[in-house]
């Protein structure tokens, strides 16, 4: 199974759907709270390019955000790279 990283926050609804999506396939992930360690957005902005959340990776390879996520879902990359088919 591939290593799933998600930088995000509780409340952002995109957070949420990203995380909706992952356990809806049964995917763990590890996920870090930035809105609960602060000291973690740096590491985000540096490995992402990117300030917003959430921020996605997939055995170390940056998807991007909920819509990069679920762009890939819809083209059936998702699974693919997840490990799951």
């Amino acid at each position: 199974m591939a290593k799933v990283e998600v930088y995000s926050t509780e409340s952002c609804p995109f957070c949420v759907r990203a995380r909706n999506l992952l356990n809806k396939k049964g995917v763990e992930f590890e996920e870090y709270r930035i809105d609960q360690e602060p000291e973690l957005r740096p590491k985000m902005e540096e490995r992402a390019g990117r300030t917003s959340v959430p921020q996605i990776f997939i055995d170390d390879f940056h998807v991007g955000g909920f819509d990069e996520l679920s762009e890939m879902d819809i083209d059936g990359e998702l699974d693919e790279r997840l490990g799951l088919e």
